[in-house]
C-alpha cells in the first residue's frame, strides 16, 4: 500500500484521502490500518491532518446517503441486531450523547455514521460531533505508525500499552456505558413529555 501510494507522486495526498473515505463507506480495509498506514508514510503532522480530512468526508458520505435513501438503504449495510441496539438514537435529539458514543475505543462509528443519518442530527452536528470523537483514535494511531517508520520502538511501546488500557477499560465498561445512554435516553424522553403536557395544561389553563 505505501509503494503504491508512493508511484502516485503529488496525488499520493489525494490518494490516501480516498482510501480514508472508502474506509468508512465500504470498509475495503480496517481504518486501524489506514490510520497506521498514514503516519508511517507521512508523520505525525500530516498523517492526522490527511486522514481527518478522509474520515470527515467520508462520515459525511455515509451520513448523506442514509438521510437521502433511507432507512431500506442503511439496513442493507447495517445488521437488524446492530440496528436494534443503536434505534434510540434515531429518537435522542442529544447531541452530546452522540459524541460520547463516537469517544468510546471499540464503538462501530463507520456504522453509526448510517444510523445517525436516519435520525434528528443537522449536517453541521454531525460533521462536528464525528471529526472531534474520531479525532484521540486517529492520533494514536498516526503516531504508532510514525514511531515505527523512525524506529521509535520505545515511544512506540508506551503508546501501545497506553492503548491497550485504555481499550481494556473500554472492554470491561462499553455496554455497560451504552446501557446508561439508553437510560439516559428514556430519562430525558419523559422529562420532555412532562414538560409537554404542563406547557399545554398552562396554556388550556390561559384560554
Amino acid at each position: 500500500m505505501r509503494t503504491f501510494l508512493e508511484s502516485l507522486g503529488p496525488l499520493s495526498f489525494a490518494g490516501f484521502i480516498l482510501l480514508q473515505v472508502l474506509q468508512v463507506v465500504a470498509a475495503p480495509v480496517p481504518g486501524e490500518v489506514t490510520g497506521f498506514l498514514g503516519g508511517f508514510i507521512y508523520g505525525p503532522a500530516l498523517g492526522v491532518f490527511l486522514s481527518t480530512i478522509g474520515l470527515t468526508l467520508g462520515s459525511f458520505i455515509a451520513f448523506w446517503l442514509s438521510k437521502v435513501f433511507g432507512r431500506p438503504f442503511v439496513e442493507k449495510f447495517v445488521r437488524k441486531k446492530t440496528m436494534a441496539k443503536y434505534d434510540y438514537l434515531l429518537h435522542h435529539k442529544g447531541a452530546f450523547l452522540v459524541f460520547l458514543l463516537f469517544l468510546i475505543p471499540g464503538t462501530p462509528k463507520d456504522i453509526l455514521c448510517y444510523i445517525l443519518g436516519l435520525g434528528h442530527l443537522t449536517t453541521k452536528e454531525f460533521l462536528l460531533i464525528s471529526t472531534i470523537g474520531r479525532f484521540g483514535g486517529t492520533l494514536l494511531l498516526t503516531l504508532g505508525g510514525s514511531y515505527i517508520r523512525q524506529h521509535q520502538y520505545y515511544r512506540f511501546s508506551i503508546l501501545l500499552a497506553v492503548a491497550i488500557v485504555i481499550i481494556f477499560i473500554s472492554m470491561v465498561y462499553k455496554d455497560k456505558l451504552e446501557r446508561l445512554f439508553r437510560k439516559w435516553h428514556v430519562t430525558s424522553r419523559r422529562e420532555t413529555g412532562r414538560k409537554l403536557r404542563r406547557d399545554e395544561r398552562h396554556k388550556a389553563g390561559k384560554k
